[in-house]
């Protein structure tokens, strides 16, 4: 079986650290010829690239390319957003804060609720703040309509949505999301990295 598949990836340049790289390059599309075969028992995929490469194996997630320039690219495979874990009872929630704590690691908890429209708007775009830290710090929800009014109460929760940072099993930091979904997101990233420089 074959057909022809257009990818958008994103490129990381491959250079030494000491020059620098202009990060916000657009890469146009690239036309490749994809394919899948059954060896062994275990299915093969190819992919095609005119002029350029070809990579064969069982997976093939991370290609590398040479440039005209001469300099290699990586295709970027890391995730553009990252579903947000839920969390369904109390217990739920001491073993995530558990399992951190254990790693001495911190994890972010968004507070929802379906009637809340700044909820539905902010959730992907946390899905994609989430995918900027994956998978060193997790990111989970909580639908305060789905738990006990006991886990809500015990987490200092009033206002929706609201996200915090549980670090060595208490909450560190917080931020209320009353106003547009940007700059809430803007504001857990600095909660986020506030935190790493402590």
């Amino acid at each position: 079986m074959s057909e022809t598949v257009s990818l958008s990836l994103s490129v990381r340049s491959l250079r030494p650290r000491s020059f620098s790289v202009d990060c916000s390059t657009v890469v146009p599309p690239i036309r490749a010829s994809f394919s899948t075969w059954t060896t062994d028992s275990f299915p093969k995929k190819s992919l095609r690239f005119p002029g350029k490469i070809s990579v064969i194996g069982v997976n093939p997630r991370v290609l590398n390319a040479g440039t005209d320039e001469g300099s290699w690219l990586e295709l970027d495979d890391s995730p553009v957003s990252v579903e947000l874990q839920p969390i369904c009872s109390e217990a739920q929630l001491d073993q995530v804060i558990a399992e951190a704590q254990q790693l001495d690691e911190p994890v972010v908890v968004l507070w929802m609720a379906n009637w809340c429209r700044k909820c539905i708007y902010l959730k992907p775009k946390l899905e994609k703040l989430a995918a900027e830290y994956h998978p060193r710090l997790p990111f989970y929800c909580v639908n305060v309509n789905n738990v006990p009014h006991k886990l809500v109460a015990r987490a200092g929760v009033t206002k929706m949505p609201t996200i915090q940072l549980w670090k060595d099993g208490k909450k560190q930091a917080e931020v209320i999301g009353g106003h547009k979904a940007h700059l809430v997101v803007n504001e857990v990233r600095q909660m986020i990295e506030n935190e790493s420089t402590m």
